[in-house]
């Protein structure tokens, strides 16, 4: 059965050993004896060269590869939250603020949607959609520690780990199998979330809205269920990693794990700032 993932669908993973497919042996088609390999003659065809190697995915430069997109992101919300006035009680120019939120969502989204359905990944594009997360990310935290304060910020990125780990904890103890109807399930229901969240935002510019993003009791359920569906998607990211190291993918799909590992973790910060405010506030 085909998988619905584009990780999944993408020809490179298709054609990793082991995948639907065997390995060619010695003296099959496609392979020639060594001793015919040569460099070829002025002005004649050239011998069969050599397979080009490739250094295999790992465990290290899936980790590697995600600090990195991690740092982008952190470093562009702390320069996000310096580089913008102050929020006090008084009237407070937000303009700045919510102008830089705008942008990197908008931006971090469209990255997205060219990272998950790009067959072959881009480090660059996976390093600049941090870049672009972290801008939103650092508008969006500054503007829930003015409006909560408590420390807000500080609880959801601690809790964000906390679910990372215990994740993590979860699918290696429990050894938690993946399969097709759990992949399409979370894509279905990640991208279900997306169109309601854009609705949200189509329906604000005309002054109607449906409470999703709001503080009560429908923005706290929507919060909650965005928090479970994100644990669902890293779930399915250390199920990608598997397989990717299982099938000696090449180690620039370590950028896609590490692509995925992000939006995960970036889902997860968000609703749980959301759910930390609601259940915070006066």
């Amino acid at each position: 059965m085909q998988s619905n993932n584009p990780v999944f669908r993408s020809q490179a993973f298709q054609s990793y050993a082991g995948n639907g497919s065997a390995h060619q042996g010695y003296g099959q088609t496609g392979h020639s004896d060594p001793s015919t390999w040569g460099v070829g003659t002025p002005g004649g065809p050239a011998g069969p060269s050599a397979p080009v190697a490739t250094t295999p995915i790992t465990i290290d430069s899936v980790v590697q590869k995600t600090a990195i997109s991690l740092v982008a992101v952190l470093a562009a919300a702390a320069v996000t939250w310096l580089a913008t006035p102050d929020i006090t009680d008084t009237d407070a120019d937000l303009g700045p603020l919510i102008g830089l939120m705008t942008i990197g969502s908008l931006v971090a989204f469209g990255l997205s949607m060219v990272n998950s359905f790009k067959r072959v990944v881009s480090p660059a594009l996976v390093v600049l959609f941090a870049v672009a997360q972290g801008v939103a990310l650092g508008g969006l935290s500054k503007f829930f520690d003015a409006m909560i304060g408590d420390h807000i910020v500080v609880q959801a990125v601690i809790g964000t780990f906390a679910a990372f780990a215990g994740t993590l904890a979860a699918y290696k103890f429990f050894d938690i199998q993946v399969g097709n109807k759990f992949r399409t399930f979370v894509i279905a229901a990640m991208f279900g979330m997306v169109g309601l969240s854009l609705l949200e935002l189509v329906l604000g510019l005309f002054g109607a809205q449906l409470g999703l993003f709001g503080m009560g009791g429908l923005g706290l359920v929507f919060a909650i269920g965005g928090l479970v569906l994100g644990v669902f998607m890293l779930i399915l990211d250390f199920d990608i990693a598997e397989q990717l190291i299982a099938h000696g993918a090449p180690d620039r799909e370590a950028w896609r794990v590490a692509f995925g590992l992000t939006v995960s973790l970036v889902w997860i910060y968000t609703n749980l700032l959301r759910i930390l405010a609601i259940l915070n506030q006066d």
